[in-house]
């Protein structure tokens, strides 16, 4: 609880506190369709448009997406703020519509609704998993391309129509 405080506390640096009158140290209800975010530490560059997050961030939008490492770099509109971008690295752990993937780092555009994952990635889905150099997912579609794959996917039975 201490570190979404201190977070809610700084994130008012840049406008986005609560203009609602609640009591110091109350957070707003979360708004469907927001990017929630925790960490232990935050810096905000106001001029960059930008903010760095570390220690234990995770990083979630909706049910569809949540992007846990020790560090997340995040750029923001300057007309809103709205985060538009968002970069992890140190070994990141994702769960994206029910598959989880490892990778080393990510890279997120929320406008174009696509992750990229990077440096060698894996993804597990109940016994299977697949492996690969990188993989792209669009977010929108669901649709996941990766190169240099490798994979161990179970045998199921197939029933005729």
């Amino acid at each position: 609880m201490k570190r979404l405080v201190a977070l809610a506390i700084a994130l008012g640096a840049f406008g986005l506190g609560s203009s609602r009158g609640d009591p110091p140290g109350t957070l707003p209800p979360s708004v469907p369709g927001n990017v929630e975010i925790s960490a232990d530490t935050l810096e905000v560059d106001t001029k960059e448009q930008s903010a760095t997050l570390t220690g234990k961030v995770v990083f979630t939008k909706g049910q569809d997406l949540s992007l846990r490492c020790p560090k997340i770099e995040v750029k923001y509109e300057s007309s809103g703020p709205r985060v538009a971008w968002a970069k992890g690295s140190g070994g990141i752990t994702a769960d994206v519509k029910g598959v989880r993937a490892e990778a080393p780092e990510f890279e997120l555009d929320l406008v174009k609704q696509k992750l990229w994952l990077r440096g060698g990635v894996r993804l597990y889905r109940g016994q299977g998993w697949v492996a690969a150099d990188g993989a792209e997912i669009d977010l929108a579609s669901a649709r996941v391309t990766m190169n240099n794959v490798k994979a161990s996917l179970p045998v199921g039975n197939l029933k005729k129509p």
